[in-house]
């Protein structure tokens, strides 16, 4: 019997647990078990429903036992920026808000009243988006006061999930650093900017690395899924996770991480926290090894996916590039960073009015509304590659895509076309790679990252545009 890592990696819209184990020097995944995820629209408020996807998680840890494939060690991974508030009795106060939800509006205006916008982003070095945790606790405060003050416990999702599988309660660094409220140069909390926003500093537990022990399953946990094995913290904020799985034997490389979002930038020593960086609006999230992804936020597929959904799901997203790709022609393009595409009503009929609204022509067809997306897309990966060169004082002749949309082959002959630069694309799982690469790491598999990259590179198909 081979040695399994697991990777339980939930995205927005779904989940996967996916088992890896090491063959002939080369990684093999597994994908073992999968289901949906997605906010709940509660009260008017977009919230996640954290019963059902720890219920989720164990189902899938269920199919380790049923298949006799029980991991050395287990890690969780997600997005960033959403959290719980535990009380004494380690119970969940209130809602737990999806960073969709427009809670938060008007919340910066808060924050700022305490800290202006370039002094807050000249101390944390992360850019500003209105879903930011800095506001979302903002939004606690003005709303339900009482459950600040109640707090005993702040954690990330992952964190609260890996407590509840352990029984011991964690704060992993690199999903910490989204929240806005972490120092780049002390890489710890910033104790004194959460006092002066009247957050309860008690609440924050000191941050862990990527690559500790968490524990092991409690035995209630151990006794429902049929085994037990240790907890190791990954990378949990799942873009410093796929970022880890990156295939470039470059020490500097310009990636894309892309899925619902797409995250675009490069790794640095330390964090660019300078005015023309915050102008341009990126940002310096924590890293495995304290190394910084300095990266630019892109709405990516979310709009692609949005539109389809529209359709009632009625094409493939190959079919849909096929009939962007007889639409080319269409001369419209969108900033598709825009707010308005954030969380609209319906997102076709929001491409179709920014048209409308900046006197371009309106697309009508679904394959013009593809068309818009991507080419706007391509073109925004363009600007921005030329915006990290000349922040960063580098030039880079590829861009690594890695994530689901790496599959997105119609995308990527756009991007290299826009942006005039190589496309390397590939692995597809580059989150849950990451997420075992950490455990693996650990295990003494690998030496260190630039190994396990390596070796990312030697198992995955990697497509050149």
């Amino acid at each position: 019997m081979g040695q399994y890592y697991l990777a339980v990696d939930i995205g927005a819209s779904s989940g996967r647990h996916i088992l890896a184990s090491l063959e002939q020097g080369k990684i093999v995944l597994e994908e073992i078990y999968r289901f949906e995820n997605g906010m709940k629209n509660k009260d008017g408020h977009l919230c996640w429903d954290l019963k059902h996807l720890f219920n989720e998680i164990k189902q899938g840890l269920k199919e380790c036992a049923k298949i006799n494939k029980i991991p050395t060690s287990m890690g969780i991974d997600t997005w960033a920026v959403d959290y719980v508030l535990l009380n004494e009795k380690d119970e969940v106060l209130g809602e737990t808000y999806g960073y969709r939800d427009k809670r938060t509006q008007g919340m910066d205006k808060k924050v700022y009243e305490v800290i202006p916008e370039k002094a807050l982003y000249a101390r944390t070095g992360i850019q500003k988006q209105i879903f930011n945790t800095i506001y979302q606790l903002m939004a606690t405060k003005e709303n339900h006061p009482e459950h600040m003050e109640e707090a005993k416990t702040f954690l990330m999702l992952p964190d609260y999930f890996h407590f509840l599988l352990t029984g011991n309660k964690v704060s992993e660094y690199t999903n910490a650093t989204s929240t806005q409220l972490v120092s780049p140069i002390t890489k710890k909390w910033d104790m004194e900017l959460i006092e002066s926003l009247g957050y309860n500093k008690e609440m924050f537990l000191p941050l862990t690395m990527p690559g500790a022990e968490v524990g092991d399953f409690t035995e209630e946990i151990e006794k429902e899924v049929g085994f037990t094995c240790k907890v190791v913290l990954p990378a949990t904020h799942d873009t410093a996770s796929a970022v880890m799985s990156v295939p470039s034997k470059e020490e500097n490389c310009l990636y894309i991480s892309s899925g619902t979002w797409s995250l675009m930038g490069v790794e640095n020593k330390e964090a660019i926290c300078s005015e023309e960086s915050q102008k341009a609006n990126f940002t310096n999230e924590g890293g495995y090894d304290y190394r910084f992804r300095f990266l630019k936020n892109i709405m990516g597929l979310w709009m692609i996916q949005s539109v389809r959904k529209e359709t009632g799901n009625a094409y493939s997203f190959a079919k849909l590039c096929d009939m962007a790709e007889e639409s080319k022609a269409f001369p419209s393009r969108v900033d598709v960073n825009d707010a308005c595409f954030l969380a609209p009503e319906n997102m076709t009929e929001a491409i179709k009015a920014y048209c409308k609204r900046t006197g371009q022509k309106v697309p009508e067809t679904i394959g013009e509304v593809a068309t818009v997306v991507y080419q706007s897309l391509a073109e925004c990966y363009a600007i921005t590659v030329k915006e990290i060169e000349t922040l960063t004082g580098v030039s880079y002749d590829a861009i690594h895509i890695v994530g689901g949309g790496s599959n997105a082959a119609y995308l990527n002959e756009l991007t290299a076309k826009a942006a005039n630069r190589k496309v390397l694309a590939g692995p597809g799982e580059a989150t849950a790679i990451g997420n075992v690469l950490t455990q693996m790491i650990k295990d003494d598999l690998f030496e260190d990252l630039k190994a396990a990259r390596s070796c990312v590179y030697d198992s995955f198909e990697i497509k050149t545009y």
